[in-house]
């Protein structure tokens, strides 16, 4: 009898550590797997001449922001269905002490801007951008406005010869370089596969 009991208890055990062993095993492989949304990759940076550049695109830099004529376009560039980064700092010599830098102002990019006193030496150009948004910023002394061939000069960026440029959701057939950056215009560049959209607009805020 005793020993019928001690076998019993046997079985009781083994049968336990099976069943837990098993909930621990059933519990780690049903563990949902977690990854963080793909940030917009950065192929151009901005470049490290930037007065150089505007210089180049026929622009004037100045020692401070001048808000005379202060317009705002907005730029979405896509690589095979991909957005990418517009980054900050375009048309602006970030290295001048005068050029105040704000840090993680915008996924994770700084902002550059706010110059006031003065800098030193011409240190921005009419046409830039502040933040990693994709806005390009015209603040200048005379009312023209700027071109997108004049920023993607100052961006140093060839627009590739398969490239598709649209123009507030509806496709440019001329000149890319010619689109006036007039106040809310929405630019798209699409590079192989497009997007499952078109952007026709932006929120300026």
């Amino acid at each position: 009898m005793r020993r019928l009991v001690v076998v019993a208890c046997l079985v009781l055990v083994a049968t336990a550590c099976s069943s837990s062993s098993g909930s621990s095993s059933s519990s780690g492989s049903s563990k949902p797997s977690t990854s963080e949304p793909s940030k917009p990759s950065e192929p151009y940076p901005a470049p490290p001449n930037p007065m150089e550049l505007a210089r180049t695109a026929g622009l004037v830099p100045e020692t401070h922001e001048t808000l005379f004529h202060h317009v705002h376009a907005h730029l979405d560039y896509f690589i095979d269905g991909n957005p990418i980064i517009v980054p900050p700092g375009i048309g602006i010599d970030i290295t001048n002490p005068a050029v105040k830098k704000k840090d993680n102002a915008l996924i994770g990019y700084p902002a550059y801007g706010s110059i006031d006193p003065p800098c030193d030496q011409p240190c921005i150009s009419p046409l830039h951008t502040h933040y990693a948004d994709g806005v390009l910023h015209t603040e200048s002394p005379t009312s023209k406005d700027n071109t997108f061939g004049e920023f993607l000069t100052e961006w140093n960026v060839k627009l590739p010869s398969d490239a598709v440029v649209y123009v507030n959701g509806h496709k440019f057939d001329g000149d890319p370089k010619s689109i006036d950056l007039a106040d809310h215009v929405e630019i798209a560049v699409v590079v192989g596969k497009a997007p499952s959209s078109i952007p026709s607009s932006y929120d300026f805020g």
